[in-house]
C-alpha cells in the first residue's frame, strides 16, 4: 500500500444511512418507517435468541446445553437472512446457501404449517455431518411469510467413529449419515419412517432424537413468535421493514468499505496436515478493496486434502463474511444485506471448495486459517482493527464406550478452544474461545456427572501467550482420565506445528499438543487428528495452542509484566527471554536498572 486514508470517524456508518440514498424498494422511506424498521429488527433478533434459549434448555447433549454449538435464524420467504441469534459466528452464513437450495426445492405450495425440514449435507450448503439444520416454514393467514431455522452440532450421527469427529478420514461416506432435504415433521406429525432411518444408523438414538426434537421445539417457538409480529404490525409493514433492514445493512457495509484504502493485500496461513499425509496445507488470501466492494480471492489455496480438513463452501463463506463484518462495521445488523458488497472467489477442488466425495468433518481447521490469513492481510491497511493470531483451530474430541455404572453406551463430545489474539490496545482475553467460534466450555462438574471421565487438570499454560506490547491470551490445558474399561478417542485439532502468528513484532503463541499418559513409561505424543482406542485409567493431556502478541514486546509496560509474573501467567525465564529484561526472582518484579543496561548493551552489540 502506498498510502492509507484516515480511518472513518465513529458513527461513519450512521452517516452513510443519512447521506446515501435508500436502494430500490425503500426510496422515500419516512423516518417513522426507519424507527419501525429498527423496532422490528430487535424484535426479530429477540425471537431468534429465544429460539436458541429453548434449544439449550431442551437439548440432551452437553455440546448443546453447555458448549452451545448452535445458531438460530429468521429468513424471509425468499430465504434471505433477516435476523440471527447471538450465538456462534462461525455458522454466520451457513443458512445463506442452504436456504437458497431449500427454496429452490420447495415451493410455497409444497409447505404447510407444522412442517420441519432437516438436512446436514455439506454439499448443499451444510457445514459437516454432525451439524444438522432444522428449518420450518412460517405462515400468516395461510400465506408463507418466511422461515425459522436452527443448526446444532449433535453428539452422534453415525459414521466410523463415535461422535463423528475423527480426523484422517478419506471419504464423506465414512463420516456419518448424510441427509438430503427431508421433512421430519409433516403438518405437525413426526414422519416415523424418517425417524426410523435416523435411529437405525446411530449409536445413541434416544440422545440424538431428543436433540432433534429440541430443535423442533425451538422452531415451534420461532414460528409462533414470528406470527405474533405479523399479527401486530401487519404483513405490509413487516415485509417493508425486512426489506429496508437488508438494504440498511448493505449501505452500512458499503460505506465502511469505501472508508478503507483501495488496493490489494495478500497473506497466507497453513494447516499442519490432513491427518493422513504429513505435509502442510496452504490457505492463500488475496483481498482487493475497490470503491464500495471487496473481492476475497481464495483460488490460490492448495488442492483439497485427502483427509477431512476440507472446508465446505458455506463454511468458507461464513469465515470471509465474519472477518469483513467485524473489521468494516461490527455493529451492522448481520443479515443477507451485509454479504452483498463481498465477493468470494474459490476454485472447485481446493481446500476451501472441496468436491464430493471429499471428507469435511475437520473443516474448522481450514476456516479458522482463512480468518487468520485475512486478519494478517487486513493488518496492512487497518492495523488498529485486527487482532494478532488466535489459536486458529478447534480441537473437537469424542470419547465413546460403555459406562461402567449403567452398562449403557456413552459418547462424550467436547470442544476445546485455545488462546485469543492480542488486540492493539488490550491483551487477548484469557480463558475465552476466540472470536470466530465463541464456544463455551463444558464445566468439569457437568462432564464428570454425566460421563465416565475425570478431569484432573484444567488450567492455563504459562508463557503460551505470545509476548508483545499487548500479550496474546494463554492457552488451556485439560487432562481427561478415562474411567470406563475401554473407549474410542476420536479427535481433530491443529496448530501443533504452525504457531499462532504475532503482529508488528509480537511473538507467536504456544503450539498445541495431545499427550497420552504424560509422565508415565507409556507416555507418547498423539497425532492432532485421528482415532485411537483408550484403556481404563488412560489419561489424555490436551495442551491447546496459545495466541500471538501485538507490537514490540519491549514496549510492554513493566507493570503489566509484573502483574503477569505474580499471577503465574508468565514465568521469570519466559519474561527474560521474551521481553528482553531482567527479573528480580525474589519479589517477581522487573529490575529496571539491570534491564536498562541489558537493553543498551544489546542495542550497541
Amino acid at each position: 500500500m502506498s498510502h492509507m486514508r484516515r480511518p472513518p470517524v465513529k458513527g461513519g456508518s450512521e452517516r452513510a444511512l443519512r447521506e446515501r440514498p435508500p436502494s430500490q424498494g425503500v426510496k422515500g422511506t419516512p423516518m417513522s418507517d426507519v424507527v419501525t424498521m429498527q423496532v422490528i429488527r430487535y424484535a426479530l433478533e429477540q425471537v431468534a435468541d429465544e429460539m436458541g434459549y429453548t434449544l439449550v434448555r431442551t437439548g440432551r447433549s452437553t455440546i448443546i446445553t453447555e458448549i452451545k454449538d448452535i445458531s438460530c435464524v429468521i429468513t424471509d420467504a425468499r430465504g434471505q437472512t433477516v435476523a440471527q441469534a447471538h450465538h456462534t459466528p462461525s455458522l454466520l452464513a451457513g443458512f445463506e446457501i442452504t436456504m437458497r437450495e431449500l427454496v429452490r426445492q420447495y415451493k410455497a405450495k409444497d409447505l404447510a404449517p407444522g412442517d420441519v425440514i432437516i438436512t446436514n449435507d455439506p454439499y448443499t450448503g451444510g457445514q459437516h455431518i454432525m451439524d444438522l439444520y432444522a428449518i420450518a416454514p412460517a405462515f400468516h393467514k395461510g400465506e408463507l411469510i418466511g422461515f425459522v431455522g436452527n443448526i446444532t452440532h449433535h453428539s452422534d450421527l453415525g459414521g466410523v467413529a463415535a461422535g463423528g469427529v475423527a480426523g484422517g478420514i478419506r471419504e464423506i461416506y465414512l463420516e456419518g449419515l448424510r441427509l438430503p432435504f427431508v421433512k421430519v415433521m409433516k403438518r405437525g406429525v413426526e414422519d416415523q419412517e424418517i425417524i426410523g432411518i435416523i435411529a437405525n444408523q446411530i449409536r445413541l438414538p434416544e440422545r440424538t432424537l431428543g436433540d432433534i426434537r429440541a430443535q423442533i421445539s425451538s422452531l415451534m417457538v420461532g414460528t409462533e413468535r414470528l406470527g405474533r409480529l405479523y399479527t401486530r404490525y401487519g404483513k405490509q409493514t413487516m415485509q417493508r421493514a425486512c426489506a429496508s433492514l437488508l438494504d440498511y445493512s448493505e449501505r452500512r457495509m458499503r460505506q465502511g468499505i469505501e472508508d478503507l484504502p483501495n488496493g490489494t493485500v495478500e497473506a497466507e496461513d497453513f494447516i499442519d496436515d490432513d491427518g493422513i499425509n504429513d505435509r502442510p496445507i496452504r490457505i492463500k488470501v488475496k483481498l482487493t478493496v475497490k470503491g464500495d466492494r471487496v473481492v476475497v480471492d481464495l483460488t490460490g489455496s492448495d488442492p483439497q486434502a485427502e483427509g477431512n480438513t476440507n472446508s465446505t463452501i458455506a463454511n468458507t463463506h461464513a469465515a470471509v463474511y465474519y472477518v469483513m463484518i467485524s473489521v468494516v462495521d461490527p455493529h451492522a445488523p448481520p443479515n443477507s444485506g451485509c454479504y452483498r458488497p463481498i465477493q468470494v472467489l474459490t476454485r472447485p477442488g481446493t481446500i476451501v471448495h472441496p468436491l464430493p466425495p471429499g471428507a469435511v468433518a475437520a473443516r474448522t481447521n481450514a476456516s479458522q486459517k482463512i480468518v487468520e490469513a485475512m486478519f494478517v492481510a487486513l493488518s496492512k491497511i487497518v492495523p488498529q482493527r485486527v487482532t494478532a493470531g488466535s489459536h486458529g483451530q478447534i480441537t473437537t474430541c469424542a470419547f465413546g464406550g460403555t459406562d461402567p455404572k449403567t452398562g449403557k453406551p456413552f459418547i462424550f463430545t467436547d470442544i476445546q478452544g485455545g488462546g485469543n489474539g492480542a488486540r492493539p490496545k488490550q491483551d487477548g482475553a484469557d480463558g475465552q474461545d476466540s472470536h470466530l467460534p465463541r464456544f463455551m466450555n463444558t464445566p468439569v462438574e457437568a462432564a464428570e456427572m454425566r460421563y465416565p471421565v475425570r478431569i484432573e487438570r484444567y488450567e492455563f499454560i504459562p508463557d503460551s501467550g505470545g509476548a508483545g506490547a499487548t500479550r496474546g491470551s494463554l492457552a488451556l490445558r485439560r487432562d481427561i482420565r478415562l474411567l470406563a474399561e475401554r473407549a474410542s478417542f476420536a479427535r481433530y485439532g491443529d496448530r501443533h506445528k504452525f504457531a499462532p502468528q504475532g503482529l508488528f513484532g509480537g511473538k507467536p503463541g504456544g503450539k498445541g499438543a495431545l499427550i497420552l499418559n504424560p509422565g508415565s513409561p507409556d507416555e507418547r505424543r498423539m497425532k492432532s487428528k485421528g482415532l485411537d482406542t483408550l484403556q481404563k485409567n488412560d489419561l489424555v493431556r490436551m495442551e491447546l495452542p496459545g495466541a500471538g502478541g501485538y507490537g514490540d514486546p519491549r514496549e510492554r509496560p513493566f507493570e503489566a509484566i509484573e502483574r503477569d509474573l505474580k499471577n503465574g501467567k508468565v514465568t521469570p525465564d519466559g519474561a527474560e527471554r521474551d521481553y528482553d529484561l531482567v527479573v528480580d526472582r525474589g519479589d517477581l518484579t522487573v529490575d529496571r536498572a539491570a534491564t536498562a543496561r541489558l537493553r543498551a548493551e544489546r542495542r550497541s552489540a
